[in-house]
């Protein structure tokens, strides 16, 4: 068994993987709580990605494990990384190509991770990750219009906004989640002239506010990361 941990900025996913295959997910909050599953597991191998969190202090938690890994730009990989800063590009990004060529081995993928901020993510059939792009996430749109203005207003997305908004509300909320949408449309757009036959794969907290609203053929799947760390973890296990 594979023991899987992915800790963010709010929340820690904790996910269980016999070989390939999901058998288990947990989201934490707390500390104690983190400490408390990883001590009692026994599966065989861990594999930690955090942005917040110490990861030795989390792999020291899993005293039963015989294989303790941190995701780490340095780490041996199963994409080839051809960024020219490997050393800045968040791990949550390279778990992302890494879930993609898991699901999808023999297409060009591109990951679209829909949290804080938003990533664009490319790796092509041969399972070369070049990069992409990042822009703000929805939340944090609807937070700069607030804070870097005198009198805007924080308010909250709505599902189907009027393209015409009729007050000073509906107008922050039609701009940032209609322009929100078609920005993800748009770049999906430009990859595909490139890549005919790519596949977009949707991930991130605030993919199921996207899913529906996309006209471009997508997969959703809110499990990618946690995918991509295991079959890292297996790709240094079996080597």
């Amino acid at each position: 068994m594979n023991l899987v941990v992915d800790s963010g900025n709010t929340s820690t996913k904790v996910a269980i993987f016999d070989n390939e295959k999901l058998m288990e997910k947990n989201v934490f909050t707390t500390s104690a709580e983190i400490k408390n599953y990883l001590q009692e597991s026994t599966a065989k191998n861990i594999i930690v990605s955090s942005v917040t969190r110490d990861m030795d202090e989390l792999l020291s938690w899993a005293g039963k494990a015989t294989h303790k890994i941190k995701v780490t730009p340095d780490l041996p990989l199963p994409v080839n990384i051809l960024y020219t800063t490997p050393k800045t590009l968040g791990v949550d990004r390279i778990a992302g190509v890494c879930g993609a060529i898991q699901l999808f081995p023999s297409q060009s993928n591109l990951v679209i991770d829909a949290g804080t901020c938003i990533t664009y993510d490319f790796v092509d059939q041969h399972h070369n990750f070049y990069g992409g792009g990042i822009s703000p996430g929805l939340h944090m749109r609807f937070q700069s219009v607030h804070t870097f203005t005198a009198k805007l207003p924080l308010v909250k997305p709505v599902d189907y906004p009027e393209l015409i908004g009729d007050s000073t509300e509906h107008c922050i909320q039609s701009g940032i989640v209609l322009g929100m949408t078609e920005e993800i449309e748009g770049i999906i757009s430009r990859y595909r002239i490139k890549y005919p036959h790519l596949q977009v794969i949707l991930c991130g907290g605030d993919a199921s506010f996207f899913e529906n609203k996309l006209k471009a053929s997508i997969f959703a799947c809110p499990n990618l990361v946690l995918i991509g760390l295991n079959r890292i973890l297996l790709h240094n296990v079996a080597h």
